[in-house]
């Protein structure tokens, strides 16, 4: 039973651990924010943010020529990703199920560095804030519920239609920023990695 799934479709946390192990491993690219990606990334990985991805895609595509898996938090942002490249050509990528949350829960190795907080636990903390402080200023204020019932309907956008714009507002910050990865440097590393 082979352990490599069709191009195009995700690849389970334990079957890309497995290729891992056999010497096949697949290039892996992590979309998160430069910061997420220093918290923990999968030994191997390069660090290609979404936006820079989708930016330069083109560039991207030339040096992707084996198989790629795409890794974020949870497979949701390495979705955006396989979609933005499978519109520049290549035929050989696939998603991390469950990304990197899953790829940990199976016990496979991981580089740590300094923690951080995750851009949906942000997301939840920065949201929830807002819902309790509205919702406490509306006591004495009429109509201030109305902005954490904005917040909900933005939530509720958000999950409806898999994007987050608090989420892309956050990660502007500084604190989710950290050195962007240099393009140039990323290819490089693609073409002497094989």
């Amino acid at each position: 039973m082979s352990t490599t799934p069709a191009p195009g479709h995700g690849l389970t946390p334990a079957a890309l651990h497995q290729l891992v192990r056999e010497g096949k491993a697949p290039r892996l690219l992590d979309v998160r924010t430069p910061a997420e990606f220093r918290t923990s990334h999968i030994p191997g990985s390069y660090n290609v943010p979404l936006d820079t991805l989708r930016e330069h895609r083109a560039e991207l595509v030339t040096h992707l020529d084996e198989d790629v898996v795409l890794v974020c938090r949870s497979g949701q942002r390495a979705e955006r990703a396989e979609q933005a490249l499978a519109d520049s050509g290549p035929a050989n990528l696939r998603v991390l199920r469950g990304g990197i949350v899953a790829w940990e829960a199976t016990g496979a190795p991981v580089n740590r560095g300094p923690e951080r907080w995750d851009m949906e636990r942000q997301v939840r903390l920065v949201a929830g804030s807002i819902v309790l402080a509205t919702g406490l200023v509306g006591v004495f204020v009429p109509g201030a519920h109305l902005i954490g019932t904005a917040v909900g309907a933005g939530l509720t956008y958000a999950a409806l239609s898999n994007s987050c714009a608090m989420g892309v507002l956050l990660s502007r910050l500084p604190y989710n920023r950290g050195p962007r990865p240099d393009l140039r440097t990323v290819i490089a590393e693609l073409r002497s990695s094989r």
